[in-house]
């Protein structure tokens, strides 16, 4: 089964950055779209950046203009750039490789740990 690591969490004040590292087992990202997504605690994991199979990217409007999705494909890596970080981006951020079909979504590999990512004002 496709392994996922995520990195580069931490606690940070509002206004600073992050950059977080997802590192796939396999080559899951050359051939697959792919995702950011945060939960916090009693709420459902969301999407909020996401990655085409041919480099397009779409963001969550509450992150929109902050946050940057990019892809290394020889490295099975993705990352995520936070700028002006929120104290409502407080989460723990997961990455995951997806494909759409009508009707639905499948992802590729099972949930990595995530990276805690807390921001205070």
């Amino acid at each position: 089964q496709v392994q996922l690591v995520e990195s580069g969490g931490g606690s940070v004040q509002a206004g600073e950055s992050l950059r977080l590292s997802c590192v796939a087992s396999e080559s899951i990202f050359s051939v697959n779209a792919a995702g950011w997504y945060r939960q916090t605690p009693g709420k459902q994991r969301e999407l909020v950046a996401g990655i085409s199979e041919d480099g397009a990217t779409n963001y969550a409007d509450s992150v929109k203009g902050r946050f940057a999705i990019s892809r290394d494909t020889a490295k099975n890596t993705i990352y995520l750039q936070m700028n002006s970080l929120k104290p409502e981006d407080t989460a723990v951020y997961y990455c995951n490789a997806h494909r759409d079909f009508e009707g639905g979504r499948i992802l590729i590999a099972g949930w990595g740990q995530g990276t805690q990512v807390t921001v205070s004002s």
